[in-house]
């Protein structure tokens, strides 16, 4: 551990300098952190409450709201309140839990995308073995497999990254702890202990990757193979959101963690994970409902019965 042992605190990077912004980046916050609250609130307790959409689809998207719920929330609100606080720091065990829960979440949303491409893979190309393929003993599974490989990886890099000497300060340049940041401070001679660990990590990435666009290779050629007008509607309403939703996290955390050094920069580095660990969060409940009516009618009909019941208890009994 050598010199990283006397750190008691991280620095995290400042969104401004003056007052004013500071409130303004702790507003701006405020409101994605409460619109994604209310977004992947709603899909989860629609789905748990909803007996009709207890399917295999959205049993993963109910995962996959949780974990965008569990990510932002490790995150967003230490950068508000540093913001709303004109402060900077962050504890040495406090970076270490962020730096834990942002893998362990995020490796667990990428397993889960993945394991969700098979979904829609069988739903549309092994369709009359769907249920055997996916009964609920698989699904519960296949979501265990997801949880725990976010865990593993989290846990082992995690560790990886906190055992090397740390002599090169404490300022972290980015708004939470992410490790291509903290490796930036290592002073460590060992390529392998440094690069080893994430590289694997990438490899396995890659794995779920070249999965996730075989499950797509297959989906479009049965689809094209679909006569009807409807038939491709219907399999694209389901495929598409996921498809965006892959693309829009491969895009922004792959650039955020294996871009080269000479492409590096504080805006672009701040700018990009802004985009992959708070506006993702925050739009995939937006991207999972916009095509999805039974989706959204199982939401208005919790909104407004909730809201009925609300107004049935308020007013004044005969």
């Amino acid at each position: 551990m050598s010199n990283s042992s006397s750190i008691i605190q991280f620095l995290l990077l400042a969104f401004a300098d003056t007052r004013e912004l500071q409130l303004l980046h702790f507003w701006l916050f405020l409101g994605i952190y409460l619109a994604a609250l209310l977004g992947n609130g709603l899909i989860i307790i629609t789905i748990a409450c909803d007996h009709h959409l207890h399917t295999p689809m959205y049993f993963f998207l109910l995962n996959l709201s949780v974990f965008d719920l569990a990510s932002i929330s490790t995150t967003v609100p230490k950068s508000m309140v540093n913001s709303f606080w004109d402060t900077r720091a962050i504890s040495y065990k406090g970076c270490v839990a962020q730096v834990f829960f942002v893998l362990f979440l995020f490796g667990a949303e990428y397993s889960l995308l993945t394991v969700m491409s098979y979904d829609r893979y069988v739903a549309i190309c092994k369709p009359l073995h769907y249920g055997t393929l996916l009964g609920t003993r698989a699904c519960v599974h296949m979501a265990a497999a997801a949880w725990g490989a976010g865990f593993l990886n989290a846990l082992l890099n995690t560790a990886n990254t906190f055992s090397l000497p740390l002599c090169q300060g404490n300022a972290v340049d980015q708004f939470f702890c992410e490790i291509p940041q903290i490796l930036k401070l290592s002073c460590s001679q060992s390529y392998f202990r440094e690069a080893g660990l994430p590289m694997v990590s990438v490899s396995v990435a890659f794995v779920c990757f070249v999965l996730i666009v075989v499950s797509y290779v297959q989906i479009f050629r049965a689809v094209l193979r679909i006569p009807l007008e409807q038939g491709w509607h219907k399999a694209f309403s389901t495929c598409l959101p996921h498809l965006a939703v892959v693309s829009l996290f491969v895009s922004t955390a792959g650039f955020a963690y294996l871009k080269h050094p000479a492409i590096s920069s504080p805006s672009l580095d701040l700018l990009v994970s802004v985009l992959y660990s708070v506006v993702t969060p925050a739009v995939n409940p937006l991207i999972y409902s916009f095509r999805n009516q039974q989706l959204k009618d199982a939401v208005w009909k919790l909104v407004t019965g909730c809201f009925s019941e609300a107004m049935n208890c308020s007013s004044p009994s005969a």
